[in-house]
């Protein structure tokens, strides 16, 4: 399946099984609160707002396949930026707790707005770099254009059990990313996106430093 325009990308939304009115009016606001931002601070590309359905919501909410429904949290969202995937996961699965974290000070203030105007109680949006939040065990870790694969899993390994899964949207250069990670222990493997012909998404686990136990 590829979602080649928006018609597509909501039709697709809407088959999934954590959509409902709620999660329609979260979005929205979502939606709403990006365009009104992106003229004041670059959050996207203005040009991806066209498409906003597809190109920010959709690419974010095809992560959630690789979830359980029953699986709580926390979910560690590094270098949120305009919040995708983190306030869409959020959006659709409102119990679920959601970590974002941003060191930005201009987009901290606008993802903890957003948070409040989509009424997500289980989000907490952490204003700092990577290296200085605080260590805890997530059960999902995801990261959208945050850092190439071996600076990300070295800065963010610690949250990780055998058990927490990887959800890395890479674009076009995933596989080749995925085929020269070194030094860890993984099960790692790239499933295309639904959104772009070219691009995939790394998915997995992560055992540790080879050599070394978990």
């Amino acid at each position: 399946m590829m979602l080649v325009d928006e018609g597509d990308a909501l039709t697709w939304l809407h088959s999934l099984p954590e959509w409902n009115a709620a999660a329609e009016e979260r979005l929205a606001t979502l939606v709403e609160l990006l365009g009104e931002e992106n003229g004041r601070q670059n959050l996207v590309s203005a040009a991806s707002l066209a498409e906003v359905w597809r190109r920010h919501i959709a690419d974010s909410a095809q992560l959630l396949r690789h979830v359980p429904r029953e699986t709580s949290g926390p979910w560690l969202d590094l270098g949120t930026g305009a919040g995708f995937p983190g306030l869409v996961v959020a959006a659709l699965r409102p119990e679920c707790e959601v970590l974002l974290v941003e060191s930005r000070k201009r987009r901290v203030e606008w993802l903890e707005r957003a948070r409040i105007a989509m009424d997500l109680a289980a989000v907490t949006v952490i204003g700092a770099r990577v290296e200085l939040v605080e260590t805890r065990k997530v059960r999902t870790i995801s990261a959208r254009a945050f850092a190439p694969l071996p600076r990300l899993i070295e800065l963010s390994a610690r949250f990780s059990t055998a058990e927490t899964v990887w959800l890395l949207p890479k674009g076009r250069s995933a596989q080749q990313e995925l085929d020269e990670l070194t030094g860890w222990a993984h099960k790692f493997h790239v499933e295309p996106s639904l959104t772009d012909p070219e691009a995939g998404v790394i998915v997995g686990t992560l055992t540790g430093r080879k050599g070394k136990k978990s």
